[in-house]
């Protein structure tokens, strides 16, 4: 995946050690982002995360699941 695909960027340099007070203040604001928007960037931070393309996403095993009528 190239970055003019995605605007959104993963900087892995940008870490600096910081106390819990300092990183609840830096938190950034994403409710200055539309819903679409959150969702994307929480879909790419996911394909991040496991290793997946984001156009090609795995598919679910739903052979681990079972269904039983409750009676």
């Amino acid at each position: 995946m190239s970055d003019e695909q995605n605007p959104y960027k993963l900087d892995r340099t940008a870490f600096q050690g910081m106390t819990f007070e300092e990183a609840d203040n830096y938190q950034r604001d994403y409710k200055t982002y539309s819903a679409k928007q959150r969702l994307e960037i929480a879909l790419y931070l996911t394909s991040i995360a496991y290793n997946f393309d984001i156009k090609n996403p795995p598919k679910m095993d739903k052979t681990t699941f079972s269904k039983e009528k409750l009676c």
